[in-house]
């Protein structure tokens, strides 16, 4: 939970953004502080991706500022954003299918911090899923979809992240699949890495929310805790089927 005088890691403030002329962002404004987990719920079409997306420099802000470790960044190409410490899991994982385990793994290690403890990380990845170690020779494309989840979770740790974001992380994954998912995310919590979660999974993702944002048409509409979200009438209507 969120400990009084946490610094800020992250703070957008009325960030737009578009796609031609379609507006997909509009004065989206929230902040994620150092060790917390942050999620950000809404119906597919919401913007949610987007929102990743903008943070790590994939798309292009037309209006507002993104301020990371009290750095401007808003205008920063994607690759100097994953120097700084932002990591982004996409929802499509975006795996090399023809390269084995260890080989995904060790590009998540390309940026020059993480390259220095490529090793150490790789036995931290392997603690946190055995299976991989026990695969680090086989295909990625020859993984089963909960597999290949891990995988593309631990790319990303490989890249030493003060921040991780994880897109639609449960997308397709059978329900125990789905637990496990959301169990591993407080792990890596636990080791003080800070996570931002965009996920359409709204029990299970306020449910371990420290703080939560609930995103509609590309506008925020509520926020707050992410477990007494879980109690708003609106929440329980409309994403809850309460």
């Amino acid at each position: 939970m969120p400990i009084l005088g946490r610094n800020i890691l992250l703070k957008l403030t009325n960030v737009n953004a578009y796609y031609g002329d379609m507006e997909a962002l509009s004065e989206v404004s929230f902040e994620i502080e150092e060790g917390q987990i942050v999620s950000m719920v809404g119906s597919n079409g919401a913007g949610k991706s987007t929102t990743l997306n903008v943070i790590s420099g994939v798309v292009q802000c037309s209006a507002g500022s993104i301020v990371f470790l009290g750095n401007d960044i808003t205008h920063l190409p994607p690759h100097k954003i994953v120097e700084l410490g932002i990591i982004q899991i996409p929802e499509a994982r975006l795996l090399f299918p023809d390269m084995t385990v260890l080989e995904n793994l060790e590009l998540g290690a390309f940026n020059s911090n993480a390259r220095q403890q490529k090793e150490e990380n790789l036995q931290g990845v392997f603690e946190l899923f055995p299976v991989l170690q026990d695969r680090k020779y086989q295909l990625a494309g020859t993984l089963s979809g909960g597999e290949q989840q891990m995988l593309a979770i631990a790319r990303g740790l490989m890249a030493k992240p003060k921040l991780l974001m994880l897109d639609e992380p449960s997308l397709g994954l059978a329900p125990i699949l789905v637990k496990h998912v959301f169990e591993t995310i407080e792990e890596i919590n636990s080791h003080g890495i800070t996570v931002f979660l965009v996920e359409q999974n709204v029990f299970h993702s306020l449910s371990i929310s420290d703080k939560a944002y609930v995103l509609e048409n590309g506008r925020i509409v509520l926020g707050g805790d992410g477990k007494e979200l879980l109690e708003n009438p609106k929440v329980k209507e409309a994403y809850l089927g309460i």
